[in-house]
Protein backbone atom coordinates (compact mmCIF):
# COMPACT_ATOMS: atom_id res chain seq x y z
CA UNK A 1 0.00 0.00 0.00
CA UNK A 2 1.40 3.47 -1.13
CA UNK A 3 1.46 6.53 1.21
CA UNK A 4 -1.17 7.96 -0.52
CA UNK A 5 -3.65 5.00 -0.28
CA UNK A 6 -2.97 5.13 2.99
CA UNK A 7 -3.77 8.43 3.66
CA UNK A 8 -6.96 8.12 1.99
CA UNK A 9 -8.17 5.45 4.01
CA UNK A 10 -7.28 7.45 7.37
CA UNK A 11 -9.39 9.89 5.59
CA UNK A 12 -12.22 7.95 5.14
CA UNK A 13 -12.16 6.22 8.37
CA UNK A 14 -12.18 9.77 10.15
CA UNK A 15 -15.10 10.21 7.92
CA UNK A 16 -16.99 7.29 8.63
CA UNK A 17 -16.61 8.28 12.73
CA UNK A 18 -17.89 11.72 11.70
CA UNK A 19 -20.46 10.58 9.93
CA UNK A 20 -21.71 8.05 12.43
CA UNK A 21 -21.85 10.56 15.17
CA UNK A 22 -23.37 13.51 13.24
CA UNK A 23 -26.73 10.81 12.31
CA UNK A 24 -27.71 10.75 16.02
CA UNK A 25 -28.06 13.76 16.27
CA UNK A 26 -31.52 15.64 16.04
CA UNK A 27 -31.59 17.62 12.15
CA UNK A 28 -30.66 21.39 13.87
CA UNK A 29 -27.52 19.94 15.68
CA UNK A 30 -26.52 17.66 12.85
CA UNK A 31 -26.37 20.05 10.94
CA UNK A 32 -24.06 22.66 13.07
CA UNK A 33 -22.00 19.86 13.85
CA UNK A 34 -21.25 19.19 10.16
CA UNK A 35 -19.85 22.55 9.35
CA UNK A 36 -17.73 22.45 12.62
CA UNK A 37 -13.92 22.33 10.42
CA UNK A 38 -12.60 18.43 9.42
CA UNK A 39 -9.30 19.63 11.06
CA UNK A 40 -11.07 19.14 14.21
CA UNK A 41 -13.71 16.79 13.69
CA UNK A 42 -10.22 14.22 13.49
CA UNK A 43 -9.32 14.90 17.79
CA UNK A 44 -12.78 15.57 18.61
CA UNK A 45 -13.56 13.49 21.65
CA UNK A 46 -16.58 14.80 22.76
CA UNK A 47 -20.29 16.48 21.54
CA UNK A 48 -21.55 18.09 24.98
CA UNK A 49 -25.51 18.84 25.05
CA UNK A 50 -26.47 20.64 28.21
CA UNK A 51 -30.21 22.01 28.59
CA UNK A 52 -29.95 26.38 28.38
CA UNK A 53 -26.07 25.74 27.85
CA UNK A 54 -24.24 26.51 24.74
CA UNK A 55 -23.35 23.57 22.30
CA UNK A 56 -19.72 22.32 23.22
CA UNK A 57 -17.13 20.16 21.71
CA UNK A 58 -13.67 18.96 23.28
CA UNK A 59 -10.13 17.90 21.50
CA UNK A 60 -6.63 18.90 21.40
CA UNK A 61 -7.47 18.78 25.42
CA UNK A 62 -9.65 22.23 25.13
CA UNK A 63 -13.40 22.45 25.08
CA UNK A 64 -15.29 24.79 22.77
CA UNK A 65 -18.56 26.27 22.22
CA UNK A 66 -20.01 26.11 18.61
CA UNK A 67 -21.69 29.12 17.10
CA UNK A 68 -24.87 28.45 14.81
CA UNK A 69 -22.73 28.24 11.90
CA UNK A 70 -19.91 25.63 13.29
CA UNK A 71 -17.53 27.97 14.40
CA UNK A 72 -15.65 27.03 17.56
CA UNK A 73 -15.59 29.91 19.61
CA UNK A 74 -14.60 30.68 23.27
CA UNK A 75 -17.55 33.63 23.93
CA UNK A 76 -20.48 31.30 25.44
CA UNK A 77 -23.05 34.08 24.03
CA UNK A 78 -22.10 33.20 20.80
CA UNK A 79 -22.16 29.67 21.12
CA UNK A 80 -25.89 27.58 19.96
CA UNK A 81 -28.10 27.44 22.83
CA UNK A 82 -29.28 24.19 23.43
CA UNK A 83 -32.91 23.14 24.55
CA UNK A 84 -34.59 20.27 25.71
CA UNK A 85 -36.07 19.74 22.29
CA UNK A 86 -32.71 19.10 20.99
CA UNK A 87 -31.45 16.56 23.80
CA UNK A 88 -34.84 14.86 23.55
CA UNK A 89 -35.48 14.62 19.57
CA UNK A 90 -31.44 13.74 20.07
CA UNK A 91 -32.38 11.11 22.33
CA UNK A 92 -35.05 9.57 20.10
CA UNK A 93 -32.05 9.17 17.25
CA UNK A 94 -30.03 7.56 19.85
CA UNK A 95 -32.96 4.78 20.90
CA UNK A 96 -34.11 4.19 17.58
CA UNK A 97 -37.56 5.82 18.64
CA UNK A 98 -37.39 3.46 21.73
CA UNK A 99 -36.33 4.88 25.14
CA UNK A 100 -38.51 1.67 26.91
CA UNK A 101 -35.77 -0.05 24.60
CA UNK A 102 -32.69 1.12 26.28
CA UNK A 103 -33.67 1.22 30.03
CA UNK A 104 -31.42 -1.14 31.39
CA UNK A 105 -28.42 0.94 29.93
CA UNK A 106 -29.84 4.15 30.90
CA UNK A 107 -29.98 2.75 34.79
CA UNK A 108 -25.69 2.80 33.65
CA UNK A 109 -26.35 6.59 32.69
CA UNK A 110 -24.97 5.72 28.95
CA UNK A 111 -26.18 4.39 25.68
CA UNK A 112 -23.43 2.60 23.77
CA UNK A 113 -24.25 2.78 19.90
CA UNK A 114 -23.04 1.85 16.83
CA UNK A 115 -19.27 2.44 16.18
CA UNK A 116 -18.32 2.06 19.98
CA UNK A 117 -19.52 5.62 20.80
CA UNK A 118 -20.78 6.19 24.31
CA UNK A 119 -23.84 8.40 25.03
CA UNK A 120 -23.65 9.29 28.75
CA UNK A 121 -26.56 10.61 29.88
CA UNK A 122 -27.94 12.94 32.99
CA UNK A 123 -31.52 13.59 34.18
CA UNK A 124 -33.95 13.44 37.11
CA UNK A 125 -32.78 9.33 38.07
CA UNK A 126 -35.98 7.31 39.13
CA UNK A 127 -35.27 4.71 42.36
CA UNK A 128 -36.98 2.37 43.88
CA UNK A 129 -36.18 -0.43 46.92
CA UNK A 130 -33.98 -2.42 44.23
CA UNK A 131 -31.82 0.86 43.20
CA UNK A 132 -31.82 3.00 40.13
CA UNK A 133 -35.41 1.94 38.00
CA UNK A 134 -34.85 4.25 35.44
CA UNK A 135 -33.76 8.15 34.04
CA UNK A 136 -35.96 10.73 32.83
CA UNK A 137 -36.45 15.05 32.70
CA UNK A 138 -33.31 14.27 30.73
CA UNK A 139 -30.75 17.17 30.64
CA UNK A 140 -27.59 16.54 29.16
CA UNK A 141 -25.68 14.25 26.99
CA UNK A 142 -22.18 13.75 26.08
CA UNK A 143 -21.38 12.04 22.94
CA UNK A 144 -17.58 10.64 23.15
CA UNK A 145 -16.05 9.70 20.18
CA UNK A 146 -15.05 6.03 19.85
CA UNK A 147 -11.63 5.62 17.84
CA UNK A 148 -9.80 2.78 17.90
CA UNK A 149 -5.74 2.95 17.59
CA UNK A 150 -4.20 -0.46 16.44
CA UNK A 151 -0.47 -0.24 16.83
CA UNK A 152 -0.10 1.58 20.48
CA UNK A 153 1.22 -1.05 22.11
CA UNK A 154 3.67 -2.12 19.57
CA UNK A 155 6.70 -0.01 21.66
CA UNK A 156 5.67 -2.22 25.33
CA UNK A 157 5.18 -5.84 23.91
CA UNK A 158 8.37 -6.41 24.85
CA UNK A 159 8.38 -5.99 27.72
CA UNK A 160 5.61 -7.95 28.89
CA UNK A 161 6.58 -11.29 27.49
CA UNK A 162 9.33 -13.56 28.52
CA UNK A 163 11.96 -15.54 27.24
CA UNK A 164 9.71 -18.47 26.94
CA UNK A 165 7.03 -16.68 24.99
CA UNK A 166 4.51 -16.32 28.34
CA UNK A 167 2.95 -13.29 29.12
CA UNK A 168 3.52 -11.60 32.38
CA UNK A 169 0.56 -10.10 35.16
CA UNK A 170 0.57 -6.52 33.95
CA UNK A 171 -0.99 -3.68 35.64
CA UNK A 172 -1.45 0.04 34.11
CA UNK A 173 -1.58 3.22 36.06
CA UNK A 174 -2.55 6.23 34.55
CA UNK A 175 -4.66 8.78 35.74
CA UNK A 176 -8.26 9.70 33.64
CA UNK A 177 -7.89 10.56 30.07
CA UNK A 178 -4.54 9.14 29.52
CA UNK A 179 -5.00 6.45 27.17
CA UNK A 180 -5.39 3.37 29.34
CA UNK A 181 -8.08 1.62 27.99
CA UNK A 182 -7.16 2.49 24.52
CA UNK A 183 -3.46 0.83 25.14
CA UNK A 184 -5.48 -2.00 27.45
CA UNK A 185 -7.13 -2.90 23.95
CA UNK A 186 -4.33 -2.91 21.93
CA UNK A 187 -2.34 -5.01 24.40
CA UNK A 188 -5.74 -7.43 24.27
CA UNK A 189 -5.08 -7.82 20.68
CA UNK A 190 -1.53 -8.56 20.61
CA UNK A 191 -2.06 -11.55 23.09
CA UNK A 192 -5.13 -13.05 21.07
CA UNK A 193 -3.74 -12.72 17.67
CA UNK A 194 0.28 -13.34 19.12
CA UNK A 195 3.23 -12.10 18.26
CA UNK A 196 5.49 -14.75 16.27
CA UNK A 197 8.31 -11.43 16.29
CA UNK A 198 8.38 -12.17 20.11
CA UNK A 199 7.40 -15.45 20.47
CA UNK A 200 4.39 -15.04 21.46
CA UNK A 201 1.57 -17.43 20.29
CA UNK A 202 -2.15 -16.31 20.13
CA UNK A 203 -3.56 -16.79 23.51
CA UNK A 204 -7.10 -17.61 24.97
CA UNK A 205 -8.02 -14.58 26.63
CA UNK A 206 -11.31 -13.41 28.18
CA UNK A 207 -12.01 -9.89 28.81
CA UNK A 208 -14.55 -8.41 31.42
CA UNK A 209 -15.94 -5.27 30.05
CA UNK A 210 -17.99 -4.41 33.03
CA UNK A 211 -18.88 -0.83 31.36
CA UNK A 212 -18.54 -1.67 27.25
CA UNK A 213 -15.60 0.51 27.14
CA UNK A 214 -13.08 -2.14 25.97
CA UNK A 215 -15.17 -4.19 23.05
CA UNK A 216 -17.13 -1.00 22.66
CA UNK A 217 -20.06 -3.43 22.09
CA UNK A 218 -23.45 -2.43 20.39
CA UNK A 219 -26.23 -4.88 20.35
CA UNK A 220 -23.90 -7.34 22.07
CA UNK A 221 -21.28 -7.57 19.41
CA UNK A 222 -17.43 -5.39 20.10
CA UNK A 223 -17.08 -3.15 17.49
CA UNK A 224 -13.18 -2.69 18.19
CA UNK A 225 -10.81 -5.37 17.17
CA UNK A 226 -9.67 -7.39 20.36
CA UNK A 227 -8.23 -10.53 18.23
CA UNK A 228 -9.42 -13.70 16.99
CA UNK A 229 -8.92 -15.73 20.37
CA UNK A 230 -10.64 -13.37 22.64
CA UNK A 231 -14.43 -14.45 24.47
CA UNK A 232 -15.90 -10.97 25.87
CA UNK A 233 -18.63 -10.21 28.41
CA UNK A 234 -19.98 -7.32 28.51
CA UNK A 235 -21.88 -4.92 30.62
CA UNK A 236 -20.86 -7.78 33.46
CA UNK A 237 -19.43 -7.14 37.07
CA UNK A 238 -15.56 -7.71 36.85
CA UNK A 239 -15.65 -10.21 39.59
CA UNK A 240 -18.69 -12.48 38.66
CA UNK A 241 -17.38 -12.26 35.19
CA UNK A 242 -14.13 -13.50 35.89
CA UNK A 243 -15.82 -16.59 37.64
CA UNK A 244 -17.56 -17.23 34.53
CA UNK A 245 -14.74 -16.86 32.61
CA UNK A 246 -12.69 -19.33 34.57
CA UNK A 247 -15.60 -21.78 34.80
CA UNK A 248 -17.07 -21.62 31.21
CA UNK A 249 -14.81 -20.47 28.42
CA UNK A 250 -10.95 -21.81 29.60
CA UNK A 251 -9.16 -18.60 29.50
CA UNK A 252 -5.05 -18.23 29.97
CA UNK A 253 -5.86 -14.71 29.82
CA UNK A 254 -8.34 -12.17 31.74
CA UNK A 255 -8.35 -8.91 31.27
CA UNK A 256 -10.62 -6.00 32.78
CA UNK A 257 -10.72 -2.54 33.45
CA UNK A 258 -10.20 -0.98 36.56
CA UNK A 259 -10.29 -3.48 39.35
CA UNK A 260 -10.49 -2.05 43.24
CA UNK A 261 -13.08 -3.80 45.11
CA UNK A 262 -12.88 -6.78 47.35
CA UNK A 263 -14.30 -9.47 45.04
CA UNK A 264 -12.53 -8.26 42.40
CA UNK A 265 -9.27 -9.16 44.74
CA UNK A 266 -11.36 -12.74 45.59
CA UNK A 267 -11.72 -13.38 41.88
CA UNK A 268 -8.24 -12.63 40.90
CA UNK A 269 -6.81 -14.92 43.43
CA UNK A 270 -9.17 -17.91 41.46
CA UNK A 271 -7.49 -16.97 38.43
CA UNK A 272 -3.86 -17.05 39.66
CA UNK A 273 -4.98 -20.34 41.63
CA UNK A 274 -5.79 -21.74 38.14
CA UNK A 275 -2.53 -20.23 36.50
CA UNK A 276 -4.46 -18.11 34.52
CA UNK A 277 -2.56 -14.48 33.47
CA UNK A 278 -4.17 -11.05 34.33
CA UNK A 279 -4.02 -8.01 33.05
CA UNK A 280 -5.78 -4.58 34.35
CA UNK A 281 -5.76 -1.05 35.10
CA UNK A 282 -6.23 1.62 38.01
CA UNK A 283 -6.62 4.83 38.42
CA UNK A 284 -2.99 6.97 39.61
CA UNK A 285 -0.37 8.98 38.95
CA UNK A 286 2.71 6.59 39.85
CA UNK A 287 3.85 3.65 41.17
CA UNK A 288 3.68 4.93 44.25
CA UNK A 289 -0.22 5.93 44.58
CA UNK A 290 0.01 2.04 44.49
CA UNK A 291 0.09 1.69 48.33
CA UNK A 292 -2.67 4.24 48.79
CA UNK A 293 -5.15 2.00 47.22
CA UNK A 294 -6.14 -0.90 50.05
CA UNK A 295 -6.82 -4.04 46.83
CA UNK A 296 -4.09 -2.82 44.93
CA UNK A 297 -1.87 -2.31 47.46
CA UNK A 298 -2.01 -5.59 48.91
CA UNK A 299 -1.50 -6.92 44.91
CA UNK A 300 1.50 -5.17 44.38
CA UNK A 301 3.15 -5.98 47.59
CA UNK A 302 2.50 -9.78 47.10
CA UNK A 303 4.52 -9.23 43.83
CA UNK A 304 0.96 -10.29 41.60
CA UNK A 305 1.95 -7.96 39.00
CA UNK A 306 5.45 -8.67 36.98
CA UNK A 307 4.74 -5.40 34.78
CA UNK A 308 3.75 -2.18 35.95
CA UNK A 309 2.72 1.04 33.47
CA UNK A 310 2.59 4.45 33.79
CA UNK A 311 1.34 6.37 31.90
CA UNK A 312 0.49 10.23 31.30
CA UNK A 313 -0.58 13.10 29.44
CA UNK A 314 3.67 14.63 29.60
CA UNK A 315 3.99 16.26 26.72
CA UNK A 316 1.16 13.80 25.08
CA UNK A 317 -1.47 11.87 26.29
CA UNK A 318 -0.33 8.41 26.64
CA UNK A 319 2.75 9.19 27.51
CA UNK A 320 4.58 5.77 29.22
CA UNK A 321 6.61 7.23 32.17
CA UNK A 322 7.70 3.70 33.13
CA UNK A 323 7.28 0.12 32.84
CA UNK A 324 8.22 -1.32 36.24
CA UNK A 325 9.26 -4.37 37.09
CA UNK A 326 7.08 -5.91 39.74
CA UNK A 327 9.60 -7.52 42.03
CA UNK A 328 12.28 -5.20 41.74
CA UNK A 329 10.48 -2.15 41.28
CA UNK A 330 13.01 -0.94 38.73
CA UNK A 331 12.04 0.86 35.66
CA UNK A 332 12.71 -0.93 32.74
CA UNK A 333 12.74 1.66 30.36
CA UNK A 334 15.92 4.80 30.12
CA UNK A 335 13.07 7.38 29.09
CA UNK A 336 9.45 8.11 28.61
CA UNK A 337 7.55 7.11 25.41
CA UNK A 338 5.64 9.38 23.74
CA UNK A 339 3.56 6.90 22.32
CA UNK A 340 0.60 9.54 20.89
CA UNK A 341 -2.00 6.81 22.65
CA UNK A 342 -5.07 8.90 21.75
CA UNK A 343 -7.89 7.95 24.39
CA UNK A 344 -10.99 6.33 22.94
CA UNK A 345 -13.77 6.55 25.79
CA UNK A 346 -11.23 6.55 28.34
CA UNK A 347 -12.25 7.49 32.22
Amino acid sequence: MNPMESNFIKKASNMDTHLQLEQYLCPELRKIVGKIPETFKTTMEEIRLRMNQPLMVYGNNQDYFVSPTGELVKDRERGFPVGRINIENTLQFISNYSIYAVEEELKRGYITITGGHRVGIVGRVVTDDKGIKTMRDFSGLNIRVSREKKGVANSVMKYLINERGDFYNTLIVSPPQCGKTTLLRDIIRHISNGMPALGLRGLKIGVVDERSEIGGSFQGVPQNDLGVRTDLLDGCPKAAGMMMLIRAMSPEVIATDEVGKQEDNMAIEEALMAGIRLITTVHGNSVEDLYHKKIICNLVKDKIFQRIIVLSNKGDVGTIEGIYDGNTMKNLIMSPIRNRVVRSNDH
